[in-house]
């Protein structure tokens, strides 16, 4: 297994210029600058299955972890939607979360997040710098040093500890058994739906369910998204023989209603506890409809075991405050560019869905790059039906897919007279502007970044400065 920090990049080589623009700063630039440095020194890594660093290394800080209640988030697509929602419902209910999420779009402090908005450079680095003896004293007792991810977790559960948070929300980085973030003793646990994506932890769905369900807990309460028939049963089990009690949506709760509206959609949402109506979530996608349904269960699971109603006004408030950079996110006007973080055949089937239900684009201009670990045959056969044409190109992962690789698959599904081929990013998206202001009526043409969390935070750091 690699290090399950998700992105494939180092933090000092995320967004580009991240680095660079903080030694413009002064003193908080060079103190991000350094700890990219060292986190950077720690990736890659091979993940190995046990949990023995990370026990060691929160035991020696004092379990930090144990000083806030959590919500702990597993899955293969939505967590981190859900989580962001989770985090903006608990705050309209007047708490102060910490969320921990990865991977980063832009830059990784955006990993570290207290009551709201990301840990600012300080609170980033003093994180790092309470950590970092502990980690080293770690790294001396075991065969493996404690890895990037492992480090990065520890630090939010330091912030979350310091700031104080009143509630922890924790998605894990990869899996669930044996994720860093599995040390956590969670009150409320969060299953979006599984599917196949890292080839690591398993090549059935019920493999990965497996791996997933290691977050359960016994006594407490999971919240699952709509699940395979193999998954389900996984999860089901699993919780039987731990006496967790489960939430399903389509059974406990879901979505009755949803309908688009002008930036986003307006929801019906019933909750464990009761309905709540005219919900405005400012997210496009019936997916995202289904992570609020989600998001919904665990906050009424955690304020009150599900058994009442929640304020609606509480909850319209919210909702409406969502967001979601990178996921279905619009950055541009004339033409719109949309950016959309889908990386798996079914994160495409969800943006193939949305593109369909929330915009009216006549034509939409795709540009693609991928992970070379994803199934380019499976996603781009999903995209080929709502992308007009498609402009191949490649991120700055050590990772991606060579672009020739992506261009050949692409020509086999989308014909050589709708491919176009440009390495670099920057002159992709401006290929694909032009091709829609050639061709596109009336301003009606789009153009959607896609393909990898890697290639939308560059793309958000060029489209968003």
């Amino acid at each position: 297994m690699v290090d399950n920090g998700r992105d494939g990049r180092p933090a000092s080589t995320r967004g580009g210029a991240a680095g660079a623009a903080g030694d413009a700063r002064g003193t908080a630039g060079d103190d991000l600058s350094r700890v990219e440095k060292a986190l950077a020194g720690r990736f890659p890594h091979r993940m190995i299955p046990d949990l023995e660093r990370m026990r060691d290394l929160v035991d020696l800080l004092g379990h930090p972890e144990r000083s806030f209640p959590v919500v702990h988030l597993t899955g293969t697509n939505g967590k981190t939607s859900t989580a962001r929602m989770i985090d903006a419902l608990l705050r309209a209910f007047g708490l102060r979360p910490g969320r921990y999420t990865s991977p980063h779009l832009e830059s990784v402090t955006e990993r570290i997040s207290i009551d709201g908005p990301p840990a600012s450079t300080e609170v980033f680095a003093r994180a790092f710098d309470d950590v970092l003896p502990y980690v080293e004293i770690v790294d001396g007792r075991h065969p493996e040093r404690v890895t990037f991810f492992e480090l990065l977790t520890a630090m939010a559960f330091s912030a979350f500890a310091d700031a104080p948070v009143d509630v922890g929300i924790v998605e894990v980085g990869m899996g669930g058994t044996w994720d860093a973030t599995n040390v956590v003793d969670s009150v409320v646990q969060v299953v979006t739906p599984i599917g196949l994506d890292h080839r690591e932890l398993g090549s059935t769905v019920e493999e990965v369910a497996g791996e997933k369900a290691g977050i359960l807990r016994p006594d407490a309460l999971a919240v699952l998204g709509t699940q395979p028939l193999g998954a389900a049963r996984v999860l089901a089990e699993r919780a039987a023989e731990l006496g967790t009690t489960l939430a399903r949506e389509g059974l406990e709760f879901g979505v009755a209603r949803r309908h688009v509206a002008v930036g986003g959609q307006m929801l019906t949402l019933r909750g464990l506890g009761g309905d709540y109506d005219e919900i405005f979530l400012p997210l496009h996608g019936e997916h995202q409809a289904h992570n609020a349904a989600c998001a919904l269960a665990a906050v009424e699971a955690f304020l009150g075991g599900g058994a009442g109603s929640l304020d609606v006004e509480a909850v319209r408030a919210g909702f409406a405050s969502a967001s979601s950079p990178g996921r279905l996110e619009v950055v541009r006007r004339s033409p719109t560019v949309v950016l959309d973080g889908a990386h798996n055949v079914a994160g495409a089937q969800s943006l193939a869905a949305a593109l369909t239900d929330s915009f009216a684009f006549d034509l939409v201009v795709g540009v693609v790059g991928l992970l070379s670990d994803k199934d380019a045959h499976g996603m781009l056969s999903v995209l080929e039906p709502v992308f007009t044409s498609i402009v191949i190109t490649q991120s700055s992962s050590p990772r991606a897919l060579p672009v020739d690789e992506l261009a050949a698959a692409a020509v086999e599904i989308f014909g050589a007279d709708r491919v176009e081929v440009t390495p670099r990013l920057d002159d992709a998206i401006e290929t694909a502007v032009r091709l829609v202001e050639e061709d596109a009526e009336l301003g009606g043409g789009g153009v959607v970044v896609t393909g990898s969390l890697t290639t939308v935070g560059e793309a958000r750091h060029l489209l968003t400065r």
